[in-house]
């Protein structure tokens, strides 16, 4: 079978669930070693099993991304052990309270933006050198139409997908020289346990699931991906828009 990205690494966040699980897998398939970190030890031993089943492998980090300085231990363990970082996809993330936003608790701001935002922001700043090291550094993280549509109620959410979008924008076009390439991934909606949070009475199989897009994250992920500074949209078929810049 073909191995695209044989002895690649790629580090995933929120692996043990969703599009991170599904993401993990099928990256493994490909032929990267996944470093997959979630919360859930239990979660990251079984999707260890099935990346073992399908013939690669795996480094287990069970730890909170609101723990930042974990973050930079991270880094440094990668580069101690590989020297470089081929592939990160920027998964996890927290809906919060959908509420107004003159309801929403102090703390639940700060998780979200800590969760959404600040340690995307931190993984950056972590993985940066790991990922210019590599001759194809690949960097990925999961935008939501909630930035653009500012519906009621949806504030926190949509906020730091906003917020998200400007940080991830301005690395790739600090990286716009290098062969790294940065790209938002848009997965619209999908059968997953934050979207059934997020929309309690809408029918699970009317929607893709998580399988349904890891492939299109894989190919973001191939050193053969040219785009950068954009948005994949998967809901549209994959298209990739060009975010406005303002005249």
């Amino acid at each position: 079978m073909d191995k695209p990205l044989l002895n690649r690494v790629a580090v995933v966040t929120g692996a043990s669930r969703g599009i991170g699980r599904a993401a993990a897998l099928a990256l493994a398939e490909a032929g990267a070693h996944i470093v997959a970190v979630a919360r859930t030890q239990g979660a990251l031993e079984s999707l260890d099993d099935e990346i073992r089943a399908k013939g690669s492998s795996a480094t287990l980090v069970p730890v909170n991304l609101k723990d930042l300085d974990a973050l930079d231990r991270l880094g440094a363990a990668i580069y101690e052990r590989w020297g470089k970082l081929d592939i990160l996809l920027g998964n996890a993330g927290q809906l919060g309270e959908l509420a107004p936003i003159t309801h929403i608790d102090q703390p639940v701001w700060e998780e979200v933006m800590t969760v959404n935002v600040t340690a995307n922001y931190r993984l950056i700043r972590s993985f940066d050198p790991l990922l210019r090291a590599s001759d194809a550094g690949r960097a990925i993280f999961l935008t939501s139409g909630a930035a653009h549509k500012c519906n009621a109620y949806w504030g926190t959410y949509s906020i730091s997908k906003a917020a998200l979008e400007a940080l991830v924008r301005t690395y790739a076009a600090e990286t716009v020289t290098t062969p790294v390439k940065v790209m938002l991934l848009s997965p619209g909606p999908l059968r997953t346990s934050m979207r059934r949070a997020a929309m309690p009475g809408e029918d699970p199989l009317t929607l893709k699931t998580p399988e349904d897009l890891a492939p299109h994250i894989v190919k973001l992920a191939l050193p053969t991906w040219t785009e950068t500074g954009k948005i994949y949209d998967f809901a549209q078929g994959g298209q990739i828009l060009t975010p406005q810049m303002p005249a």
